[in-house]
């Protein structure tokens, strides 16, 4: 049962939940006036000016005829319209009143504009986000890439979105606004188009692939041998946990995939890529990259610590620095369902934020028509127009991350004013950038860039310093004035992706969806599909690089033209099913097609697959139901979604019980696990037990012999100096404090983890099972002592979180959801916090569970990302669908639907989610007309 302490929770009735917004609304009022200490007195009335108005009529100039808002009990809007202008103008008016807060801030963030609202502490921030320019690149395809009917949409929205602005001060529109203006004159602006646009370089920042993994591979160099990394990188285990597509092969005749094919068609290997680049290595490897596979440069340690630590700063929409970011999605045909046509569900796992990132909405044409195409509802952005994940009157789709390797990182010769390639000297693209400081002064950036991209490296003083000095090996160019890091990334090359999201809101059958799926090309995500007529499918889309040497697994030497991209894997040659023999389809981050034999598929689509404990867990409780005839029914696919299974623990449990524990209150914890069915349930003792245990295991066999850069910040060990070469160095011994941010900082405990204990789990005297004596305890030298030190350390540390009595230990209790407002809630004073957040609630499920609730093992216990939204559609019935939403639909702290869903998610529950215009009126609450 999840315990929210906030005052205005979901579960209130109505009367108790308007009288606590009352009181909360007065402990901010006197909050600001007495801990800011200006003596102004901020009214109720000026809380209360920004709330939407939903009902009435409000006359909207530009409209070209009426349009209905109907809002159901929380506060979901649907609109009808008659005309594709009038209905994308209405959504960004909407969606403005209640987000335009959380909207504004987004787009200062893509365009690296966050100081002119926050003032010198962004200033860093915005020199990062400028120097990968995403606001340039959105302009671009704007300007050269998208349709002419799209952009007509996008104007419309903004037209939308700044009829709302108009004659609105910031007070008027949000109370974060009213907050600010205390230490910032800071006035909203008009929305454009381009800002729309530029959202989707956010959601594919950090939906980005492998580009953590690169880095960490090379910092791990500096402590680890290559044969270490390789088992912290295992391979992909094709044999126990499927992939997505399991049917069908590429023809290297046609140089296309068939869904329906065969392997001997792909065995010729015409038109099949040759070379490195069409290796399709599975799990990270150290080889294949700069230095030959064995140690980075010297230096270059630090220009990717620097690098990573910049990351960090970036403000982390979807997640942290994309670690860990998944997501659930799967369908099931008609012939396995209770209603004999497809269930097709969906939960995206992305960081917990306030108000959630999604926004539920439907967009509905009175008459679907050439002037009015669209009759779609489901998860939108707010900022964007249309419906990223969702269904229309004939097909279903939802999306997980692909998790497609689009990014490398170029190590940078410098030479003078210039870089090394191909044995020339090019010169540096460069441009200057102004960031305005709201409170300050303004300051100038050069931003410098190759042939590869820019360079990220420049946005930090001692990545420069170190460039200068940076040591190499035979194989690289003399040091002269030092290295950088340059980034290639395809989502710094104009595309389409935007017209993919009106494509997918309008197709019809599975060749439209396809159609439109060639157009999202980033961020690369897995698409699956369900309609009507009970057909199912899944493709594979994206803009996904092809390269000669390197497997973009570690840094590539930029001055050698070898390591360049040469092209991307063709849209007709990208994987994809319809309508498998088996009957359903998972996607859950895992390998998206068996590249164990390399010849039935030629390309490579990344080294860095989810290892697929989740994915495997839903294609067997899916097994399980339709086992014998069984049917599955909505019920059963939110079920599935709840399910907080361990699959680490079914592999560890049965040796840890077999640890003979002389302590007694060790030995009364280790009981807890004697019995337990491995589900990590909110009220658990034993999750909450064996996940310490956990915890500890992989603190003590990995986490304490990484480098400093990949350790938790602030927690410190006595070790080895790195580059000990001989007896001279032995035994001594330095503190070195760890440098990551905790949510991103290793081993996370991810499934990739899981893969790595099970390799060695039977070899008990492996070299990973052996830690160093400390004053507290002794030295381990195999499995069994390591188990046995790691249950103690857990049984102290739950005493000292939740008590000596462990009858009152609950998983719930550690595992803890807080919601935080994306800016004022997290950085501004803690009064502020206090009034904009909301939470705790004690949550159920974990890492790598299919309820995907993650925490980061190397940093603590709390929830750091989550199942941003569930929905479950109904094929046979639009109207029996189900969703939720991880908050609400308002962005307005005090707003009745600010965070009116959350209590329902954490239990796991769905709302009804009506689209014929008959359901909709059926349940609304509030209607407003918007007429010209």
């Amino acid at each position: 049962m999840p315990s929210n302490t906030n005052a205005s929770s979901g579960h209130k009735s109505g009367k108790k939940k308007g009288r606590r917004a009352r009181l909360v609304v007065i402990v901010l009022v006197l909050a600001i006036v007495g801990g800011i200490g200006f003596g102004a007195y901020w009214s109720i009335s000026t809380v209360r000016a920004s709330f939407p108005q939903t009902k009435g009529t409000i006359k909207l100039d530009g409209l070209a005829g009426n349009v209905e808002v109907k809002r159901d009990g929380n506060g979901i809007p649907q609109i009808y319209a008659d005309s594709d202008a009038d209905l994308f103008m209405a959504q960004g008016f909407v969606q403005a009143q209640d987000r335009f807060w959380e909207m504004d801030v987004r787009r200062h963030m893509t365009s690296g504009r966050l100081s002119e609202m926050f003032g010198k502490g962004q200033v860093k921030t915005d020199e990062f986000l400028r120097t990968l320019g995403w606001h340039r690149v959105a302009k671009k395809e704007y300007d050269s890439k998208l349709s002419p009917q799209t952009k007509k949409y996008l104007q419309a929205y903004a037209k939308g979105v700044n009829a709302y602005l108009d004659g609105k001060d910031g007070k008027d529109i949000s109370v974060e606004y009213a907050a600010l203006g205390f230490t910032n004159d800071y006035k909203p602006q008009k929305w454009t188009p381009v800002d729309s646009v530029a959202w989707l370089k956010a959601m594919a920042w950090d939906l980005r692939g492998n580009m953590q993994d690169e880095i960490d591979r090379s910092l791990m160099t500096s402590r680890l041998g290559p044969s270490q990394i390789k088992d912290l990188y295992p391979e992909y285990p094709y044999k126990r946990n499927k992939p997505v597509v399991r049917e069908g092969a590429y023809d290297g005749v046609t140089e296309e995939y068939d869904a329906k094919g065969t392997a001997t068609g792909a065995q010729t290997g015409t038109g099949a890529q040759t070379g490195t680049g069409a290796q399709s290595g599975t799990g990270g490897t150290a080889g294949s990259g700069l230095a030959g596979g064995t140690q980075a440069p010297d230096g270059m340690q630090s220009q990717l610590s620097g690098l990573s630590d910049a990351l960090d700063e970036v403000p982390a929409i979807l997640g942290p620095n994309g670690n860990g970011i998944g997501s659930n999605s799967w369908v099931v045909s008609g012939s396995h369902t209770i209603t004999g046509k497809p269930l097709l569900a969906n939960d995206p796992h992305l960081a917990p934020q306030l108000p959630s990132v999604w926004y539920q909405m439907g967009l509905h044409c009175r008459s679907v028509s050439d002037k009015c195409q669209y009759d779609v509802s489901g998860y939108t952005f707010s900022g964007m127009p249309g419906v990223v994940i969702g269904h229309n009157n004939d097909i279903a789709w939802g999306m997980t991350n692909l998790g497609a390797d689009v990014t490398d990182l170029y190590l940078e010769k410098f030479t003078g004013d210039g870089y090394q390639y191909d044995g020339k000297v090019l010169p540096f693209t460069t441009r200057e950038e102004t960031i305005k400081v709201a409170g300050g002064k303004d300051k100038k950036i050069t931003v410098r860039g190759t042939n590869n991209g820019p360079l990220v490296s420049d946005r930090d003083d001692e990545l420069v310093k170190v460039g200068k000095k940076a040591g190499v090996d035979t194989a690289a160019p003399d040091r002269g004035d030092g290295y950088g890091v340059a980034l290639r990334w395809t989502a710094l090359t104009p595309g389409k992706s935007m017209d993919a999201v009106f494509e997918l809101n309008k197709a019809k059958d599975f060749t439209e969806f396809r159609k439109a799926a060639s157009s999202f090309e980033v961020p690369s995500q897995n698409l699956i599909y369900a309609d009507t007529k009970g057909n199912i499918g899944y493709q594979a889309p994206g803009r996904i690089p092809t390269r000669g040497k390197g497997d973009g697994s570690l840094p590539a030497p930029g001055w050698d033209p070898d390591y360049r991209w040469d092209g991307y894997i063709p849209q007709d040659a990208l994987p994809y099913e319809y309508n498998p023999e088996r009957g359903y389809i998972v996607t859950a981050n895992q390998a998206v097609i068996d590249d164990s034999d390399k010849a039935k598929y030629p390309y490579k689509l990344t080294s860095d697959w989810g290892y697929g404990a989740r994915s495997q867990r839903i294609d067997d409780l899916i097994k399980a139901k339709i086992k014998n005839g069984g049917k599955v029914s909505t019920e059963d696919m939110r079920l599935m979604q709840t399910d907080n299974s361990s699959e680490i623990a079914k592999l560890l449990v049965p040796k840890l019980l077999k640890i003979d524990i002389k302590d007694k209150y060790v030995r009364e914890a280790q009981k807890l696990l004697e019995g337990w069915d491995y589900t990590q349930d909110a009220d658990s003792a034993a999750a909450a037990y064996f996940n310490s245990v956990w915890r500890n295991i992989l603190k003590l066999a990995i986490g304490n012999k990484l480098p400093k850069e990949l350790r938790v910040k602030g927690q410190c060990l006595n070790v080895e100096p790195a580059g000990n070469t001989g007896p001279a160095d032995e035994g001594k011994k330095v503190r070195e404090c760890g440098e990551r941010d905790a949510d991103s900082a290793q081993p996370d405990g991810g499934d990739r983890y899981f893969e790595v204990i099970r390799e060695i789990i039977d070899d008990e005297t492996n070299s990973w099972w052996k830690a160093p004596a400390t004053r507290t305890d002794k030295e381990t030298k195999n499995r069994d002592q390591l188990f046995e030190r790691a249950l103690h350390d857990a049984r102290w540390d739950l005493t000292a979180k939740l008590g000596k009595d462990i009858d009152t230990w609950s998983w719930g209790r550690l595992h803890r959801l807080t919601l935080k407002n994306q800016t004022l809630g997290t950085e501004g004073p803690g009064w502020l916090q206090f009034v904009l957040n909301r939470g705790p609630w004690n949550l159920g499920g974990g890492e790598a569970a299919v309820n995907a609730t993650g925490w980061n093992a190397a940093g603590g216990y709390g929830v750091v990302w989550v199942p941003s939204m569930r929905m479950v559609v109904n094929l046979k019935d639009l109207d029996k669908s189900k969703w939720i939403n991880l908050t609400g639909a308002s962005g307005h702290a005090y707003n009745a639907h600010y965070d009116d869903q959350t209590d329902k998610w954490a239990k796991g529950e769905l709302l009804p989610w009506p689209h014929s215009r008959q359901a909709v009126e059926k349940s609304t609450s509030d209607k407003l007309v918007l007429r010209p």
